[in-house]
């Protein structure tokens, strides 16, 4: 599986941006798509999941600001961002895995190369 992130931009603070993540090729290995972000540093954030069941969790720092969803099979997963904030920028990766995970980023086996997010004040 592959997955392939698009969407990302420059926006200035409380503005908008949609991402999109579109794969490969339907399979059972979407059933529970993530986004995760990264500011310059090591580690990735959790940001946002959705699983096959439209289950749903958002880390607290965007909730109530994002908001995930998943449609066809061929874009497993969006991420509709509100509100954007200057911290809110870095890149962001979309992940899936075949199983019910949660925010652990070492549990997904797939991963986008990731497209940028820049929020200027």
């Amino acid at each position: 599986v592959q997955l392939v992130e698009s969407g990302g931009g420059a926006v200035q603070a409380g503005g908008s941006l949609r991402l999109s993540c579109a794969v490969s090729e339907y399979s059972f290995d979407t059933y529970t798509m993530a986004w995760f972000r990264q500011a310059p540093g090591p580690e990735r954030e959790f940001v946002a999941l959705i699983r096959w069941t439209n289950y749903t969790d958002y880390a607290a720092s965007v909730k109530g600001r994002f908001t995930i969803s998943r449609d066809d099979a061929e874009n497993p997963a969006y991420l509709q961002m509100s509100t954007l904030k200057p911290e809110d920028t870095g890149v962001y990766y979309c992940a899936s895995a075949p199983r019910e995970v949660s925010r652990t980023a070492a549990d997904y086996d797939y991963w986008g190369q990731g497209t940028q997010v820049t929020v200027s004040a």
